[in-house]
């Protein structure tokens, strides 16, 4: 993608203040403010030790966006990219064992069926994280940058995917061409999460045949 006005692709220098927006921004997250980090005196490092992780899986890859100051982040992964290479597995696993505790097990669980339930065979753009720093909420910010990435990958006439993990989120997503297309549960009564695709502007596409899950 393309850099523009209002965002730009990240450097290197930015990953600091990136993790701070997103660390804030899922807070009250229903699976990474409260199934995925329940002990909620540690959350906030716990939080930033896996989203530190995510973060720098997704800056391989250049459709990574922020907006001037990262008050706002998305982390896109391209058609064809891939969210762990082994070593990021690994380092996935060491963390969780390390940081989690008991609770590892249920949350590599769930890492493994959120990456399993990620549709297959269509090429698309994935939205992994999106967010807009507690300071900067209320102005419209995220949504700007999802509008200004998603013109870009409607550019290329690719459609794009997201999980929704809080479902007060789904409404806004919806307004800028987003569908639901499945959900599943999360392991351990945990919560619902929302599998929603967009076709690109103008496309005739079928989104992939998905079903519920639990």
């Amino acid at each position: 993608m393309e850099s523009s006005v209002f965002s730009r692709k990240p450097t290197d220098q930015d990953i600091e203040a990136m993790l701070e927006t997103l660390v804030l921004a899922f807070a009250n997250d229903p699976v990474w403010g409260g199934w995925a980090f329940p002990d909620r005196n540690h959350a906030i490092q716990q939080r930033r030790a896996f989203f530190g992780l995510w973060l720098k899986s997704a800056l391989r890859y250049p459709a990574v966006r922020v907006t001037q100051a990262c008050e706002a982040v998305a982390l896109w992964y391209p058609p064809g990219g891939s969210e762990n290479t082994e070593e990021d597995e690994r380092q996935l696993i060491s963390t969780a064992k390390s940081l989690l505790g008991s609770h590892a097990d249920v949350f590599l669980k769930g890492c493994d069926f959120i990456e399993a339930s990620h549709p297959q065979g269509e090429p698309h753009y994935y939205l992994s994280l999106l967010g807009t720093h507690d300071n900067h909420r209320g102005k419209g910010l995220g949504m700007t940058l999802l509008q200004e990435t998603l013109a870009l990958i409607d550019a290329a006439a690719m459609p794009a995917y997201l999980e929704s993990t809080n479902p007060s989120n789904n409404h806004r997503y919806e307004r800028v061409g987003f569908r639901r297309i499945g959900a599943y549960s999360l392991p351990d009564d945990g919560p619902q999460v929302d599998m929603m695709w967009r076709d690109p502007i103008g496309s005739k596409r079928q989104a992939p045949a998905v079903s519920q899950r639990s």
